[in-house]
């Protein structure tokens, strides 16, 4: 690991840019960042998640893990032309969602989020999840980038759903299911 930061401030972002891992500084409304900053974000979210799942929920290994990755995905923005998630990650998020989704009914409605806490933040991570894909397919527009990392946020949102039609079941509870005719005024 490099250096440790002693001193939170270093007023070098006052001008607007910030620095890469590599040395580089670029712009910090750069698509860049925005990708670091949404995996972070995510993170974050993942994070309040784990905390509102009752204590060794075997949910919450699987949430610790993904924050590693997003940590490393975030790192992998960082320094342009790395490669932390692969296949073998994609790979274990597909197990992982196959695991979750087996025992779910078949999806016959549009779902809203909610339910329990916990449901709606897992939603909550999932809507972040899907706006740091977005994020990433507009880097790759303008930037090289690691595919690996955009079809691993694909699969992590699929995850993120199929875990939040999980929770909404715990305990008795149920999905909230989007009904058209309330949609009317």
């Amino acid at each position: 690991m490099g250096n440790r930061l002693s001193k939170i401030y270093t007023r070098t972002g006052d001008d607007g840019s910030t620095g890469l891992a590599d040395g580089n500084r670029i712009a910090k409304n750069a698509q860049r960042v925005e990708a670091m900053g949404t995996a972070d974000e995510l993170n974050s979210h993942i994070g309040v998640l784990i905390e509102t799942l009752p204590s060794g929920d075997e949910l919450i290994e699987t949430f610790r893990r993904i924050q590693h990755h997003l940590f490393d995905l975030g790192g992998e923005f960082a320094i342009p032309g790395s490669q932390v998630i692969g296949d073998e990650h994609i790979e274990w998020l597909e197990q992982t969602l196959d695991h979750h989704n087996e025992s779910l009914p078949p999806l016959k409605n549009f779902i809203l989020p909610g339910g329990t806490a916990a449901t709606a933040q897992c939603h909550l991570a999932r809507a972040v999840c899907r706006r740091a894909e977005r994020v990433v397919v507009a880097l790759g527009h303008e930037d090289s980038i690691n595919t690996a990392s955009r079809h691993y946020l694909n699969r992590l949102s699929d995850l993120l759903f199929v875990i939040a039609r999980q929770l909404a079941r715990q305990n008795g509870g149920q999905e909230i299911l989007w009904e058209q005719k309330k949609s009317g005024l």
